[in-house]
């Protein structure tokens, strides 16, 4: 048990870094009418990136 909660720290703070930065992922234009700044295929690479991540750390946890 004790090893399971020294190897859950590093990827818990892993994910935490990273829920942290996409929050500084866009910046607001200062042009009135911007160009959209990302498109559908960006959103749903960066979900699928989220789901492995996710799956990844559940199948290390279990392993």
């Amino acid at each position: 048990m004790e090893s399971f909660r020294l190897s859950a720290f590093p990827i818990l703070s892993i994910l935490l870094m990273a829920f942290s930065y996409l929050g500084q992922a866009q910046d607001l234009a200062s042009s009135p009418a911007p160009p959209p700044s990302s498109d559908g295929a960006a959103i749903d690479q960066g979900i699928a990136y989220f789901l492995m991540l996710v799956a990844l750390a559940i199948t290390y946890l279990f392993h």
